[in-house]
């Protein structure tokens, strides 16, 4: 292979990349959102600098997606909390898992997503909604909302889902040392809501050394949503470097 068709290729393994080079399109995404309040001293521990911590809040998300182009069919599942930077209030994404490789190797080397390998799911179970995640063998979180029982507009359900979020992006060299420490934004873009729904939900977490989920604990549901949706991925930008700042 010429230098030249290495400088191509978009990732590894050359011959069988992880992942495709593609506009990343989802659809009939499927949401189990569960709003919680939490402990601020346990939230200032874990929200990075420069971000501002809003309230002491944090969502649950659950995500079916059936039909993602270039990635194929996969659940996922994590903590956003909602924070603000720059006088502009958006997502902070704490933790994620799934159960899709190329959708971890993809989120993890072009963005900033922090996925990790687990197995979520969510179904409904008679007159629930019920989203799972185990890591490995052990439970980390179940959340149940009942299935449908009264619509939301979509123009709730479109600010909750469409709104910028923020990741942190690590990557270091052979010797160790950072190469790159930076805070980037995205926000999903060709929003289409096919139906959206609230109803009660209950959310219970479970400690893990590797999944600590439970370290955020659950004082109090506040709200909750279920939302159908297709929409589009779009890429990522570097709002803040913390190198630069070092230096």
């Amino acid at each position: 292979m010429l230098k030249s068709e290495v400088l191509k290729c978009f990732t590894t393994p050359l011959t069988g990349p992880a992942f495709p080079k593609t506009t990343y399109r989802f659809n009939n995404r499927e949401y189990l959102n569960i709003v919680y309040r939490t402990d601020l001293a346990a939230l200032r521990q874990v929200v990075p600098e420069p971000l501002e911590i809003i309230d002491p809040l944090v969502r649950f998300e659950m995500m079916r997606m059936p039909d993602v182009t270039g990635l194929g069919s996969y659940t996922e599942s994590g903590q956003v909390i909602p924070v603000r930077f720059n006088g502009e209030e958006g997502d902070y994404l704490h933790a994620m898992y799934l159960d899709n490789l190329p959708a971890i190797a993809f989120g993890r080397e072009v963005s900033a997503f922090p996925k990790l390998l687990a197995t979520p799911k969510l179904y409904v179970d008679n007159d629930t909604l019920v989203g799972t995640l185990d890591y490995g063998s052990l439970r980390v979180a179940t959340a149940t909302m009942g299935y449908k029982h009264f619509p939301i507009e979509q123009t709730e359900a479109f600010a909750e889902i469409g709104r910028p979020t923020f990741m942190i992006k690590i990557m270091r060299g052979y010797t160790g040392e950072p190469k790159v420490c930076e805070l980037v934004r995205t926000q999903t873009t060709d929003i289409t809501i096919h139906g959206a729904w609230t109803g009660p939900a209950r959310l219970q977490l479970f400690a893990h050394a590797l999944a600590p989920l439970a370290d955020l604990p659950v004082l109090e549901v506040v709200g909750a949503s279920h939302i159908l949706t297709d929409l589009t991925l779009a890429p990522v930008k570097m709002v803040y470097d913390y190198l630069a700042e070092g230096k």
